[in-house]
């Protein structure tokens, strides 16, 4: 059985060795799964459907999922893997804020053309 030469740094001109370490990429910490199936959390459906609802029937609904869904989401997050439906509980959160925020722009609009439309009406 043959082996491959030894490495000769005279047979690669274009070598420079380093004075730095290696690099080695930083490796994630390991969290151990539970056995079996994870568990959602108890509130990441009820997140989903009150983002949906607040879209569809009444925006008075959106500030509800977004605070819920930001404290699912955490706790989530917390849990280190033993609790599942992230997706749910953000995606209803993310509904939530976006209706909120509408609904905040429609009430300042909403009086902005009262205030506009008083004035306009009070002066003539």
């Amino acid at each position: 059985m043959s082996y491959p030469p030894p490495y000769d740094p005279n047979q690669n001109p274009g070598y420079q060795p380093s004075d730095q370490p290696p690099y080695y990429p930083q490796q994630q910490p390991y969290y151990p799964q539970p056995y079996g199936p994870v568990q959602d959390h108890p509130q990441a459906t009820l997140v989903l459907i009150l983002g949906i609802l607040s879209i569809v029937i009444c925006s008075l609904i959106g500030p509800f999922a977004w605070a819920i869904g930001k404290r699912a989401v955490r706790e989530i997050d917390a849990s280190g893997g033993t609790l599942g439906g992230r997706t749910q509980a953000q995606v209803g959160y993310i509904m939530g804020m976006i209706v909120t925020i509408l609904m905040i722009i429609g009430v300042v609009a909403v009086g902005v053309i009262l205030v506009i439309a008083l004035a306009s009406s009070s002066t003539t």
